[in-house]
């Protein structure tokens, strides 16, 4: 289980570190060429830069947990994410006016996606962790 577990995390680290790093050096640029983001203006470089450096630390808890997935690194890094990823899934349902039926969906299956590898990994953790308690996971 723990290829499984490092697959989820490597997703959402690669998905929080790109984010991230585009909000914090090119806050513009973010807000005018990733989809859907200039559905909810005011731009705002403030937000922008914080929202960066947020995604960014909980990409840097995703690569300890990946690069060392013990439960005590995975579960916090994924629960941080899925923190994160549940509201802003849940904003983006009731926040869909001028937005075209196929970013609608896009957005949705994007956003219902990392939400669900994010639970997934948890979920994964702790099964493989039941089933072998004793036994440390490769790393």
């Amino acid at each position: 289980m723990t290829p499984l577990i490092r697959f989820g995390l490597f997703i959402l680290f690669v998905v929080e570190f790109v984010v991230g790093l585009w909000n914090q050096v090119f806050p513009a640029s973010f807000y005018d060429n990733f989809p859907t983001v200039d559905l909810t203006p005011p731009y705002s470089e403030h937000y922008a830069r914080d929202f960066g450096g947020a995604t960014l630390g909980i990409a840097l808890l995703l690569l300890i947990a990946l690069i060392k997935p013990r439960a005590a690194f995975v579960i916090p890094a994924a629960a941080a994410y899925t923190v994160f990823a549940l509201p802003h899934f849940l904003f983006h349902l009731g926040h869909t006016h001028g937005a075209t039926t196929s970013e609608v969906a896009a957005l949705t299956f994007a956003n219902a996606f990392v939400l669900l590898v994010g639970v997934g990994v948890i979920v994964l953790t702790v099964l493989r962790d039941r089933r072998s308690p004793a036994t440390e996971p490769p790393s």
